[in-house]
């Protein structure tokens, strides 16, 4: 390899992420390369394998695999989809077409529900009954709602599908968490290592032909592999695998965020029998250090934050040289990714919920890290928390409109772990500068500096959504957890948003270190409160999770609980189990919690004693019927 121009380089999305938009990573890291000089290019994988099973000839190859399947293995959904094997094989190609937006007047037959075979997925419907008998999902889409109501329908047709590859092909196989529980917090790379040396089903056969067609594409000296989540671990494995055995002189590198936060203190040699190095935290340093040293231009011990199998065993060099600033990282770009072929998948019907897989949205960061870094169950140790820098707002509208430029697109989601009031005011004026139309949303803190004046002038820019952490509607807890908020701002910021026409998502959590049994209640009725008032159109409701790098897996002490002892670890260290004192069942608080958010983001059961949702009795809610609405007034 003798010169910068001569290295080729491949970033690979592995399967799975979202299918609406591809994951930013490459189009990150292929961006800054190319500003480099760097001959780089990108693959989604991920999507390659969902349009390849998802197609006839995929449906043809899974009836083979049903049809070696003993007929006591046979689950209802299978036994279905073999009966109705015609019609599937017949609809697949137009269903897909018509998710990925390529053939828009095949709404008008999808929803008169006799062209696709309709599968258990769509007994969900039984759950919209119209008390006047008139059509169950009219309140969602109206009269006029032809395409959305045929997304959904094809969506429930899509996951019908996929139902069977999971009965029939592969019992790990979901859109997203695919194989998760194969690397989520594994302390061994045993789990992973039985998985990979199994004979390839009919998924992994797939993602072979997919890798080594990418390979033969490209001619690659070097693949960049990340895995931003669990489910994307044994994908990329898969993918390093079919490499390795096809070509072992291609250089694979491992990154992403999974690798950030979970194999920090990678000591398993195994792991590099498929990938020859292991970078963590941003790429763009290691990647540059490590092209270096691959041309001799550089000695091994200093490569940037990388991990390497030695004689002696795994090995973890870093140079300590400074990352490239925020501000000259590039451009992303999303040249080479198949743009029109990416589907809009309508699982959720809430108007704000649904924005995560509706739509092709150009992925953006406004700043890199959190600007507040305190908040107690976050991984703030971490570099992609801990690290904040910003750019001028006039390099991001200058990214913005290089991005549409290529794309033709101009939606805008920003991906940032909590973007300052002060940069999107910035934004903001920049854009009405330049007198650039753009629609966007994102993530932020609902903190007093979104004043209902900045809330206008965002939506005046373009910003259709915002989600923030109310976590935990409690301001006990809020203060336990350094969020620097209190039940009252939330209200006041929320529905300043709301009063602006932006959509607000609020994530919430349970299970905090010491919550009781009353925290719960009394959080559910604020939230009830909020939706009620028109505060909040969305929210989530998540298990909290102690991690090694947040506050409370750093200093358990100070939140009352004691940790469980961790087992020697060798390959994932992330999630901690602990003892909470209060010995609170929150599996069970959670399935109500749950239960009542779902319905509250249909409107239905606002004006209901939060005590029914709940299976089991508890305590009134301490929180006044009129809070919200006081702290509103």
């Amino acid at each position: 390899m003798s010169d910068t121009q001569a290295m080729r380089v491949l970033s690979v999305i592995p399967p799975m992420t979202q299918l609406n938009t591809p994951y930013p990573a490459t189009a990150y890291l292929t961006g800054f390369l190319r500003s480099r000089g760097i001959a780089a290019t990108q693959e989604d994988l991920a999507l390659a394998l969902v349009l390849r099973l998802f197609s006839p000839e995929g449906l043809r190859q899974m009836r083979e695999c049903i049809a070696a399947l003993p007929k006591q293995k046979r689950t209802p959904v299978v036994k279905a989809f073999d009966h109705q094997f015609e019609r599937y094989l017949a609809t697949i190609g137009p269903a897909v077409a018509f998710l990925q937006g390529r053939d828009p007047t095949l709404a008008h037959r999808i929803c008169g529900r006799s062209f696709l075979p309709e599968g258990p997925r769509f007994q969900s419907l039984d759950a919209y009954i119209d008390p006047d008998g008139g059509d169950p999902l009219a309140w969602a889409f109206g009269a006029l709602g032809v395409q959305d109501r045929a997304r959904h329908f094809a969506t429930l047709y899509l996951n019908d599908v996929a139902d069977v590859l999971r009965d029939a092909v592969d019992p790990r196989f979901e859109f997203v968490r695919y194989a998760e529980s194969l690397a989520q917090s594994q302390a061994t790379f045993e789990p992973l290592t039985a998985a990979l040396a199994a004979p390839g089903n009919l998924v992994d056969r797939t993602l072979r032909d997919l890798t080594l067609a990418a390979i033969a594409k490209h001619a690659p000296q070097v693949v960049l592999v990340s895995a931003p989540f669990p489910g994307n671990v044994y994908g990329a494995f898969r993918i390093a695998q079919a490499i390795k055995a096809h070509d072992p002189a291609v250089v694979t590198v491992l990154g992403g965020g999974f690798v950030n936060t979970e194999l920090r203190e990678l000591s398993e040699p195994r792991v590099f029998d498929h990938f020859d190095y292991v970078c963590l935290d941003d790429g763009e340093r290691p990647i540059l250090s490590l092209l270096e040293h691959l041309r001799g231009e550089r000695p091994r011990e200093q490569l940037q934050r990388t991990f390497v199998r030695a004689a002696e065993g795994v090995r973890y060099f870093d140079a300590g040289e400074p990352d490239i600033p925020f501000a000259e990282a590039g451009t992303p770009t999303w040249d080479g990714l198949p743009l029109d072929h990416y589907l809009s998948i309508l699982d959720m019907l809430n108007p704000m919920h649904r924005l995560w897989s509706d739509g092709r949205w150009n992925k953006l960061t406004v700043a890199h890290g959190c600007y507040w870094k305190k908040c107690s169950f976050c991984d703030v140790s971490l570099d992609y928390i801990a690290r904040y820098e910003a750019a001028a707002a006039a390099t991001l509208v200058d990214r913005i409109e290089a991005v549409i430029a290529e794309t033709g697109q101009s939606g805008f989601h920003f991906v940032d772990e909590a973007a300052p009031p002060k940069a999107l005011a910035a934004l903001a004026d920049e854009l009405q500068k330049r007198n650039r139309a753009i629609s966007w949303w994102g993530n932020i803190r609902f903190e007093k500096s979104f004043t209902p004046e900045l809330c206008r002038r965002l939506a005046d820019s373009g910003c259709i959504a915002i989600s923030g952490g109310l976590e935990v509607a409690s301001d006990r807890l809020l203060d336990l957890m350094q969020k620097g908020v209190s039940v009252e701002q939330v209200a006041r910021v929320t529905r300043a948003f709301t009063d602006a026409g932006i959509l607000v998502h609020a994530y919430l959590m349970y299970g905090f270190p010491t919550q009781t049994v009353q925290d719960t209640v009394d959080a559910l009725e604020y939230v009830r409160q909020l939706f009620e008032a028109g505060c909040i159109q969305s929210g989530f409701f998540h298990r909290f999770t102690c991690t090694v790098h947040s506050p409370v897996g750093r200093h358990p002490e100070r939140f009352g609980v004691t940790l469980k002892p961790l087992p020697k670890i060798t390959f994932a260290k992330n999630d901690v189990g602990f003892i909470d004192p209060t010995g609170v069942d929150h599996a069970a608080l959670g399935v109500a919690l749950n239960k009542a958010l779902y319905n509250y983001m249909h409107g239905i059961g606002l004006d209901a004693d939060v005590r029914s949702w709940f299976g089991a009795k508890v305590p009134r809610t301490r929180v006044p019927r009129h809070f919200i609405e006081r702290a509103l007034a």
